[in-house]
C-alpha cells in the first residue's frame, strides 16, 4: 500500500502527551500593492473564502447607490459584510433594513438555521423558535442586495442567481479587487444561497490590502477622491466601527477589531478561511511602510484551528502592541477540556512565515 505524501503541519492538537491531529494551513502576506511578502503552505492555493469576501459583495452593493437611495448607515454596512450571530440586535437591524428598502423577509432567497451562538441557539430551542430568514447570519447581505437590485431599476426576484444583472455587478467588482479576470475565478453557491467565488489564497490577502490601503488614504490624497477609494474606505470603517455587528458576542472578529482599535480588519470565512488587513504603522513588517493584507486557510476548515493561526500570525507579522495582541491569546493556544471541564488536551501552533521578497 502507497504511504499517504507528507504535508507540513503548522498546527498539531494533542490530547495528554499524545498526537491527535495534525492540520495542514497555508498562509498569504501582501503589501500595498499586493506583492506576496510572506507565505507558508502554498500562498496560491485554490481556495473558496467563502464569507470572508463579504467586503467585496459590499462594494458592489455600495457602488449601486442604495445606501443613499434607501437611508442606510454605516451600521448597516457592517451587517452587510456580517456573519452574525443571530442575536436580537442582529435580527432587528436586519428587519429595520429591510423596511427602509420597503421589501420584505418572503423576497430573501437565503434561508434559517441554527444561530452561530450557542446562548442564542438554547433560548431558540427553549422557546421552540424555528429561525426564519432574518435570522441566517448572512441576513444584512441579502437585505443589501435586495435595495441593490432596486437601486439599478432591475426586479429583487432571482436576485440571487448568477446570471442576475447584480450577481454580474459583484463578479466584475470580485475580480477587479483580487486582481484577477472574471474567466479566472470559478463561482460555485454559498451556503446563503448567492453565488460564491473561488481563487488563489493570495488573491483574499489583496482585497483586504485594499481594505487597509483606503482606509489610510486622507482627504489631501488625490487617490483619495476615487469613488472606488471612498467606498473601500468606508467598508473599513464600518465594519471596525461596529465589529459587534459583524460577528458577535464571544466571537474571534468582533473581538479582534475591538482590540485594535480601527487599525485592523477581519473577515472568517466558513471551513477555515480568514481575511485580514492592516493600516500602515499598525504592523511590524520590515521594509513595508504601507498596509499589508493577510489571508488564512485551514485545510481541513477547523475553526478553532483557524482562530488560533491567525492570533499567532498577529504576533509573528507584529500587528498592534503587545497589549492589544494579548487581549487574542485566549484564540492563541486554548486547552481543550472534556465534559466536566478537565483540562485534557491543548493546540499547539507551529508555524513559521517565509519571506517571499526582500
Amino acid at each position: 500500500m502507497t504511504a499517504s505524501p507528507a504535508f507540513q503541519a503548522a498546527v498539531t492538537t494533542y490530547r495528554g502527551p499524545a498526537v491527535e491531529n495534525r492540520h495542514q494551513v497555508h498562509v498569504a502576506v501582501v503589501d500595498g500593492r499586493g506583492r506576496l511578502l510572506y507565505a507558508y503552505g502554498d500562498p496560491r492555493r485554490l481556495t473558496l473564502p467563502r464569507s470572508a469576501v463579504k467586503p467585496a459583495q459590499a462594494l458592489a452593493v455600495l457602488e449601486t447607490g442604495a445606501l443613499e437611495r434607501f437611508g442606510f448607515d454605516d451600521a448597516d454596512l457592517a451587517l452587510m459584510c456580517a456573519s452574525h450571530s443571530s442575536e436580537e440586535r442582529h435580527i432587528a437591524r436586519a428587519r429595520a433594513m429591510l423596511a427602509k428598502a420597503r421589501v420584505t423577509e418572503a423576497q430573501m432567497r437565503c434561508g434559517g438555521h441554527p444561530a452561530i451562538s450557542e446562548a442564542v441557539q438554547r433560548d431558540w430551542i427553549k422557546r421552540d423558535f424555528v429561525p426564519t430568514p432574518v435570522c441566517s447570519n448572512c441576513s444584512g447581505k441579502h437585505a443589501g442586495m435586495l435595495a441593490a437590485a432596486l437601486a439599478i431599476g432591475q426586479q429583487t426576484k432571482d436576485y440571487e442567481l448568477a446570471d442576475h444583472p447584480l450577481q454580474q455587478r459583484v463578479k466584475r467588482a470580485m475580480a477587479e479587487l483580487v486582481e484577477l479576470d472574471e474567466g479566472e475565478i470559478a463561482w460555485g453557491i454559498d451556503g446563503c444561497n448567492l453565488p460564491t467565488p473561488s481563487f488563489a489564497l493570495e488573491g483574499l490577502a489583496r482585497l483586504f490590502a485594499k481594505l487597509a490601503a483606503a482606509a489610510d488614504r486622507t482627504v489631501s490624497d488625490s487617490e483619495a477622491t476615487a469613488p472606488r477609494e471612498v467606498a473601500l474606505a468606508r467598508i473599513y470603517r464600518a465594519m471596525t466601527a461596529h465589529p459587534e455587528l459583524v460577528a458577535g458576542e464571544g466571537r474571534f472578529c468582533t473581538a479582534l477589531m475591538s482590540a485594535f482599535d480601527g487599525n485592523v480588519v477581519g473577515k472568517v470565512g466558513a471551513e477555515g478561511s480568514y481575511g485580514l488587513g492592516v493600516r500602515a504603522g499598525a504592523h511590524g513588517v520590515a521594509d513595508v511602510d504601507g498596509p499589508i493584507g493577510v489571508a488564512a486557510k485551514v485545510e481541513d476548515g477547523n475553526g478553532a484551528i483557524l482562530t488560533a493561526v491567525v492570533t499567532e500570525l498577529l504576533h509573528q507579522l507584529g500587528i498592534g502592541t503587545p497589549a492589544q495582541r494579548a487581549q487574542l491569546d485566549r484564540f492563541r493556544a486554548p486547552s481543550i477540556q472534556n465534559t466536566v471541564g478537565l483540562e485534557v488536551g491543548r493546540i499547539e501552533v507551529n508555524l513559521a512565515l517565509a519571506r517571499q521578497m526582500a
